[in-house]
């Protein structure tokens, strides 16, 4: 190849999709895996049309300031994909310059990608969709439509509609009534909005993905109440040609100590099906430490508000229900460690429960007086 300055090293190779294909399917997550980063330099727009399987999107001219997150190890392998306009190859050089020295360009780019559809190369919009869609297949999570649930209103029936969305998506548009409840936090919250063993509990989102998960959460954790997803969330409910509402939700606090407290129990139950291991903060700093030879990703799942009046240094702000949809925004490099932090355990392991299960390596920050510095930082 020739697009690149006389400095530029040996570091930088063509691939051809078969390579990159077989590294995506033989890679593996886990202590074992040869990690893997592989970054699409295209701007937002093209990435949303489909990207290779696994693909970050690090558009070229954000690269050099946000690489660091996400590929902290200089010396990871790392696949670079463009339109086949040859914008991969500016990145690569911009990444050789920063001292990455495992540094690959995807021949043809996307294009030559999605050229192989008689070989079934895989694509992508966002792979929390196809989790979540298994994990219904596999827990038969049962569900309401919004006729019915309306119904049940009309009826004067005992209902409360937890959308696990973000703030901002909620107060965009939800179902009239819904109180708001993000996926990392529905453990955390469910006591306070929900006190009562008997109430129905209706789980929705936009479409499907985060009900689902913000549903089986709740099954699994074995809350006593009766726990449904919404059906095609918000857009089953205009489908349906009910009004949504929009706005805040102007009941939304803090987690009162009781609530917590049970969180704590409910995630238990999750931790009892898939073991998340919880580290202390000396097997972190290790860890940290031996950047060299591993990636240690440390991910704070709080709120952003939260993360911003204080948090863990060297920590990255990825509230759990949006790292859950779309992991690949944060976690480029496939293979790695990743360690979640929060400032009483709940939000973190109930995000790390799931993110077991999607095959990565993922441990708990133990919750000690530091936390609870963080706690205390964000209340104030």
């Amino acid at each position: 190849m020739n697009p690149f300055t006389s400095e530029t090293t040996l570091s930088i190779r063509d691939i051809q999709r078969a390579t990159l294909h077989t590294w995506l399917t033989q890679g593996g997550l886990g202590p074992t895996a040869h990690e893997l980063a592989v970054l699409d330099v295209r701007e937002p727009a093209a990435f949303g049309n489909g990207a290779p399987l696994y693909a970050t999107n690090l558009p070229l001219a954000r690269l050099d300031v946000e690489v660091a997150n996400h590929v902290p190890r200089r010396s990871v392998r790392v696949v670079l994909v463009d339109d086949g306009d040859g914008d991969a190859a500016r990145a690569a050089a911009v990444l050789d310059r920063l001292g990455y020295t495992d540094l690959y360009v995807l021949a043809g780019g996307v294009p030559a990608w999605k050229a192989a559809d008689a070989l079934g190369q895989p694509t992508f919009d966002i792979p929390g969709n196809i989790f979540a869609g298994s994990i219904r297949d596999l827990q038969a999570t049962p569900s309401i439509d919004a006729v019915r649930l309306q119904a049940l209103r009309d009826e004067g029936r005992d209902v409360v509609v937890l959308d696990t969305r973000t703030p901002a998506e909620f107060a965009d548009a939800h179902v009239p009534g819904a109180l708001n409840a993000p996926g990392e936090e529905i453990l955390q919250r469910f006591l306070d909005v929900v006190p009562d063993p008997n109430t129905f509990v209706v789980v929705s989102c936009a479409g499907l993905p985060r009900a689902i998960i913000g549903a089986q959460t709740l099954i699994d954790a074995r809350v006593p109440n009766r726990v449904v997803l919404l059906e095609d969330g918000t857009v089953g409910w205009t489908r349906a040609s009910f009004e949504l509402e929009r706005g805040a939700d102007a009941t939304r606090q803090r987690a009162s100590d009781a609530a917590v407290t049970y969180a704590v129990s409910r995630a238990a139950e999750l931790a009892a099906r898939v073991p998340v291991p919880v580290v202390d903060r000396a097997t972190l700093a290790a860890w940290r430490a031996d950047g060299e030879r591993r990636t240690t990703y440390v991910l704070d799942v709080r709120s952003r508000d939260e993360y911003d009046a204080g948090h863990l240094d060297g920590a990255i702000s990825s509230p759990g229900g949006q790292l859950l949809g779309v992991t690949y925004r944060t976690l480029a490099t496939r293979g790695a460690r990743v360690v979640l932090v929060d400032d009483d355990g709940t939000r973190a392991t109930t995000t790390a429960y799931w993110l077991r299960q999607r095959g990565w390596e993922v441990a708990v920050l133990a919750a000690d007086s530091e936390s609870s510095s963080l706690k205390y930082a964000a209340a104030n």
